[in-house]
């Protein structure tokens, strides 16, 4: 399966999105309201329907910037939300991005690229990364399908990929996930390495 702008546009269209959980995350929503900052620059990748953005955009952050291949993805965020600068909504490939950021989050991004592209990804991330910046989210920590998205994978896996450019802050089992990834996720806060 060729995981192109087409291919993902068709997903959002046919409402085949079972990664979509309604709503932000539990995990990332704990991690959010922790943070003191509203002037951080802070980029969601894949970001889907951007419920992690609606959240961080609502609690008055505002250097908010989300990337994804899906225009319907995109529309559907600034539909709720018609204040969003569209100036920070991308539709293009995450591999073509640029730009400082202090913090990355991580939502069903991961798993829905390429497993052979994870180093990659690990690269791009660091290059987007002001200094000391963070990378926090949550990974599939269990085996998931070999020939299309969700693409699952371990602890070990994911420490393997990004420890050469980043400290491993945290990486454990999930506490607060939805029900039904519920003993599936990893929590992660990963620091850019210098």
């Amino acid at each position: 399966m060729e995981l192109n702008k087409k291919n993902w546009n068709s997903r959002y269209d046919t409402k085949e999105t079972g990664w979509d959980i309604g709503f932000v995350s539990p995990p990332l929503k704990e991690y959010i309201d922790q943070i003191t900052d509203l002037n951080i620059k802070i980029l969601i990748p894949g970001c889907g329907n951007a419920y992690e953005a609606e959240y961080l955009f609502n609690k008055g952050f505002k250097n908010v910037f989300i990337v994804d291949y899906s225009q319907i993805a995109i529309s559907n965020l600034i539909k709720r939300i018609p204040d969003f600068p569209i100036f920070n909504a991308v539709c293009d490939d995450f591999f073509n991005i640029s730009g400082q950021y202090d913090l990355i989050l991580e939502q069903t991004f991961f798993c829905a690229i390429d497993p052979k592209l994870r180093n990659n990804y690990a690269k791009q991330i660091s290059s987007l990364l002001k200094e000391n910046g963070k990378l926090v989210g949550l990974f599939f920590s269990v085996p998931m399908f070999s020939d299309h998205p969700p693409f699952g994978g371990s602890k070990e896996e994911y420490i393997e990929c990004f420890s050469k450019l980043f400290s491993i802050n945290t990486i454990e089992k999930c506490y607060n996930s939805i029900k039904s990834r519920n003993n599936k996720e990893l929590f992660f806060i990963f620091n850019k390495k210098e």
